[in-house]
């Protein structure tokens, strides 16, 4: 009878330890892009990853943040949601249902972070006054703007736990809840997703993992002939990554055979060579360029560039030049003949 009692006392103990592993492995803080994976529904056909934490920490970003009216911007967004993403937020997913091509995709959100329930549901409240409760498996849903409308036109949003909240169509939010309640499987148990999931960096700041149905490309193919490479992609995959002062950014096709991998990325290479050749007029475009490299394999074509701090800060001056008022550009123009 002992012997019976100690066996069941250490399955009961080991089922609740795996139970807090498993919740522990998505609460702020403590959560990987991976685990948060697990909170995205299976019929999502795209998979967008922010690593919020690490993105916002990066020097480019710090220097965005020098200018006034950014800062100012964000400082205004602090105050507005309660939350100040560098220091309470830490991952966001963004799982898009239905086919790439939708012109309305069902997007659901998941977004991992540190929060007050009652003061975040207040602002709530305040900022939108026609929000309507709902009760779902036992979890509330707040349907926001459009929530007389059609499925495909309301906003809503719960709160499904202590570090994760959900954001999207009510059909979404409602997919995330059962999906984190273990009542309906996640995004990396879906057969299609699973391969190009695994041909992603999920270490990466951002990435992002699309899963192509077959066929879906051969009607753009049959309007447009130089999409005719890209009838035989099952999967797409990007991801973006800042380490060392230098920008890793990969993107990789995949499907197609070895061959017709070949012949395409010999096509991007050949493009590559004519716009840096014809970078005259902008020398910076010749630099980027030259920091891509193209590979091919059985079943993928990837495009890899490593991007040093030193371009990055010129790529940052020219946008910051090009964005400035034409009156602006003239002052600065007649200073500097002044100064001569």
């Amino acid at each position: 009878m002992k012997r019976k009692f100690s066996v069941s006392f250490i399955i009961l103990m080991a089922i609740g330890l795996v139970s807090c592993m498993e919740q522990s492995s998505i609460k702020a803080g403590l959560a990987t892009a991976k685990s948060i994976l697990q909170l995205v529904p299976a019929d999502s056909r795209a998979v967008v990853m922010i690593d919020v934490r690490r993105t916002l920490g990066t020097d480019a970003v710090q220097n965005a943040l020098k200018d006034e009216k950014t800062r100012q911007k964000y400082e205004g967004f602090v105050k507005m949601a309660g939350l100040d993403p560098m220091k309470d937020i830490y991952f966001v997913a963004i799982g898009l249902q239905g086919v790439p091509t939708d012109k309305q995709p069902n997007a659901t959100i998941i977004v991992n972070l540190n929060y007050n329930k009652d003061m975040l549901l207040a602002k709530l409240k305040e900022k939108a006054r026609d929000i309507r409760e709902e009760a779902y498996n036992g979890v509330t849903i707040y349907n926001g703007a459009g929530a007389g409308m059609p499925e495909t036109g309301a906003l809503a949003g719960a709160f499904l736990d202590d570090s994760n909240i959900v954001l999207g169509r009510p059909k979404g939010v409602k997919a995330a809840i059962d999906v984190y309640q273990k009542r309906a499987e996640p995004v990396s148990k879906s057969p299609e997703m699973k391969k190009v999931l695994r041909s992603v960096n999920t270490a990466a700041n951002v990435w992002a993992a699309v899963a192509i149905p077959e066929g879906l490309l051969k009607p753009l193919a049959e309007k447009n002939p130089m999409l005719k490479d890209l009838v035989e992609l099952t999967g797409l995959t990007l991801s973006f990554d800042y380490a060392n002062k230098t920008l890793t950014a990969e993107i990789q096709s995949l499907g197609g055979t070895k061959e017709h991998n070949k012949t395409l990325a010999e096509r991007l290479s050949a493009a590559k060579t004519l716009g840096t050749l014809a970078a005259d007029e902008l020398p910076l475009k010749g630099e980027l360029l030259k920091t891509i490299e193209i590979s091919s394999g059985a079943n993928y074509v990837k495009l890899h560039a490593s991007i040093p701090d030193k371009i990055l800060e010129k790529a940052r001056n020219l946008v910051l030049e090009m964005s400035r008022p034409p009156i602006q550009k003239e002052e600065k123009k007649e200073g500097s003949e002044v100064k001569k």
